[in-house]
């Protein structure tokens, strides 16, 4: 993929991964879409702020009507309502799904049909936690799971129309939805450029740091690898 001559829609790119993504993008002479809920919150100088809130198929079918030439399509709209599956509201749970998976997948939806002449590309941008899940964050990880089964699934069905689809895996990065977390944490722009590079390679799959990494050499150990505290 020439980046210098790909038109992107980047969602959720009013701050952190998305906002790095975009700048990046724009640096390498891309045209981008800056999507947000908000469309007021994004000052990317250079970028076009386009409103789109990802459960809401209005606002999607609009953007998709704001737009007309993506030829690259990055679904980055996410949240973590930091829910247990067993504890938490249902209605929290819901949520997730609704934003992880059937909002990137309405938002592929609506964006196809300038996707597909242009012979463009979809990343979806995932988490290490769509490998590996933790109780007191499963409802995310649970959707990030589901919106990588999907990913497969759009991969499989799209190529021979030629889409291209993506999966992009990561783990904690300095952002406004890990405040509270104490671990290492990558640099959104280092995480960016990474990525760009990638996507410049037309990868199917981008590992996106060492965390991520690990835990998918780990798949192959079954759930002894993955879950080591489990009892024998």
């Amino acid at each position: 993929m020439d980046l210098s001559r790909t038109t992107a829609l980047v969602t959720g790119a009013n701050r952190g991964f998305g906002r790095a993504l975009a700048a990046e993008l724009l640096d390498r002479g891309a045209t981008v879409y800056a999507g947000a809920r908000d469309a007021s919150s994004v000052d990317l100088p250079g970028a076009i702020p386009v409103r789109i809130d990802v459960t809401d198929p209005a606002s999607v079918a609009a953007a998709a009507e704001a737009t007309g030439d993506v030829t690259l399509l990055v679904n980055n709209a996410g949240i973590d309502s930091g829910t247990n599956l067993l504890t938490g509201e249902l209605a929290a749970v819901q949520a997730e799904l609704d934003v992880h998976y059937l909002g990137t997948l309405s938002v592929v939806r609506a964006f196809l049909p300038q996707l597909e002449p242009a012979g463009g590309s979809i990343v979806n941008v995932l988490s290490v936690l769509s490998w590996v899940s933790f109780p007191g964050t499963g409802a995310y990880c649970a959707a990030k799971s589901a919106a990588w089964s999907m990913t497969n699934a759009l991969r499989a069905e799209l190529a021979p129309r030629g889409v291209r689809v993506a999966a992009m895996h990561v783990g904690y990065m300095d952002t406004d939805m890990t405040v509270g977390v104490e671990a290492p944490k990558s640099s959104p722009a280092d995480i960016a450029r990474y990525a760009a590079d990638q996507f410049e390679a037309d990868s199917y799959e981008i590992v996106a740091d060492e965390v991520s990494r690990r835990v998918q050499a780990g798949l192959a150990g079954g759930v002894g690898a993955l879950y080591a505290g489990l009892p024998a």
